[in-house]
């Protein structure tokens, strides 16, 4: 079941082009990571699911008009930005007490349970709140909205190491059920890679990847080649080629890896190299998107 479904989405700010077109589906119950460059059309894409921008195209969010019906469906919709802001006079207490009586979904409990984990107190007030334990009430307060789709827009950028892998495994252990559809985008993919079901990746405004991890995984192969078997690598034509202190790394797409184990060691390579390789074959990029 597709929760969203767009067709030849379009977005033109004045003479830039942000989304060229694009189709995209997102499955129930699945995680997708939306990853591109600065000015992809990353969160051109995020705004128009939200109903935060007008398009052309056709686009259906749980059903719905996102740009036409938005009141309706943030009923069933969360979302985080590494710019959403708190105002920093609020205590803790009184955040939640704000939530729990404008949202009929909110689970006071909870985020009363989640916050119990980590070190916020519910009297501090959020100017005194680290950046890491200011994402991590606003985590709290989105895991305890009964959501459909939850959008995470750079959640974990500026956070120290400790604080992205709480967030992430918080997410998926505390939150995500095959009832619930998770969208992020980061700059941080290593990070995500275990928690993703499907990938995507935009290049100005255009999807040049898009594909399950269950399809990643056995689509692409880094090869590790032996210095005598360069050439014969080659030859069956990888799409990156990249050069370290003493050995040559290739990725392939479709190639058979028993073929390829024959020249080297192979493993499936990561989200960021597969993203260096498919963006190191795009045209040069002449301008950006939103």
């Amino acid at each position: 079941m597709a929760l969203i479904e767009g067709r030849g989405l379009r977005k033109v700010f004045k003479t830039t082009v942000a989304l060229e077109g694009i189709d995209l589906r997102v499955e129930q119950g699945r995680i997708l990571g939306l990853i591109g460059p600065n000015g992809a059309g990353k969160t051109t894409v995020l705004n128009a699911i939200l109903g935060l921008t007008p398009y052309e195209g056709q686009l259906t969010v749980l059903g719905l008009d996102p740009w036409a019906c938005r009141d309706r469906l943030m009923r069933d919709v969360c979302f985080i930005s590494d710019v959403a802001i708190l105002p920093r006079w609020l205590r803790v207490s009184q955040a939640l007490d704000f939530v729990a009586g404008v949202h009929p979904r909110f689970d006071r409990a909870r985020a009363d349970s989640f916050l119990a984990k980590t070190d916020i107190r519910r009297t501090s007030k959020v100017r005194h709140l680290s950046k890491g334990m200011v994402t991590q009430l606003q985590l709290a307060i989105v895991m305890a909205i009964d959501a459909r789709l939850l959008v995470l827009d750079e959640p974990t950028l500026g956070l120290d190491l400790l604080f992205r892998r709480q967030f992430y495994d918080s997410l998926l252990n505390d939150y995500f059920d095959r009832s619930r559809t998770i969208i992020v985008t980061t700059h941080q993919v290593e990070e995500v890679q275990h928690v993703l079901t499907d990938l995507m990746f935009i290049d100005r405004g255009r999807i040049v990847l898009d594909t399950s991890m269950e399809q990643f995984e056995s689509r692409y192969t880094e090869l590790q080649v032996r210095s005598q078997q360069l050439a014969t690598a080659r030859a069956l034509k990888p799409i990156c080629e990249r050069q370290t202190l003493d050995r040559t790394l290739l990725i392939f797409d479709g190639v058979d890896r028993t073929q390829l184990a024959s020249l080297g060691d192979t493993r499936t390579p990561s989200i960021a190299d597969l993203f260096v390789a498919v963006m190191s074959n795009q045209p040069q990029r002449h301008g950006a998107a939103q």
